[in-house]
């Protein structure tokens, strides 16, 4: 009996997702160019047939992973303004706000972005997407008399901040309070507050 192409498209997704959980696991405890096809397989309780069956070499195991969470990431991104011709950010609820949900369900990922140094220029990857994305499709919510690039750059640092304050925090919170949090950020207008300091000087 022929198998189903869609029972073939299971098997072949759930073995690539055990691939990449196990590629992740593995570079949480041990440096990318000291891990083996035979580690990765091992682990993911598969045969290295398989593996060559989908890959040539670890390495195009992960940039598969990152290609997916770039794709979810900008995906997440663009979710409160999908399909939407007006997109007013005061009126958006932060429910809509769903950059946290996706790096919580990648939570394994984006911990190894952070805490791992062989990871330091993935931080930069995941804040030039944002940037890119923030110049792509939000450029008329930028005020004229602030230069875009440098204030598209500031939100997709300072969103990547949260991001990793939220991770050394070990995901204490939820996400939706994450969206929360950064809705009230988002919308606060300090104007012209005046600031008290408990510096003082030698």
């Amino acid at each position: 009996m022929t198998e189903l192409p869609s029972s073939m498209d299971r098997r072949i997704k759930k073995s690539k997702a055990a691939l990449k959980d196990a590629l992740i696991q593995l570079m949480q405890k041990q440096p990318f160019k000291e891990i083996s096809i035979t580690d990765i397989v091992q682990l993911a309780d598969l045969n290295r047939g398989t593996f060559y069956r989908h890959y040539q070499y670890k390495e195009d195991l992960f940039n598969e992973i990152i290609d997916d969470i770039i794709k979810d990431l900008v995906f997440s991104y663009r979710e409160p303004y999908l399909d939407k011709e007006i997109f007013e950010v005061s009126h958006m609820p932060s429910s809509a706000i769903k950059i946290f949900e996706h790096v919580h369900q990648h939570a394994q990922f984006y911990t190894l972005v952070v805490k791992s140094e062989a990871s330091s220029n993935f931080q930069q990857m995941i804040c030039d997407v944002l940037r890119d994305l923030a110049l792509q499709d939000l450029n008329e919510i930028f005020p004229s008399h602030i230069n875009r690039e440098l204030l598209a750059s500031y939100q997709s640092h300072a969103i990547f901040g949260m991001i990793i304050e939220w991770i050394r925090q070990e995901f204490k919170h939820t996400p939706a309070y994450m969206a929360d949090e950064l809705f009230k950020i988002i919308n606060f207008k300090p104007g012209n507050v005046v600031y008290h300091t408990s510096y003082k000087s030698p």
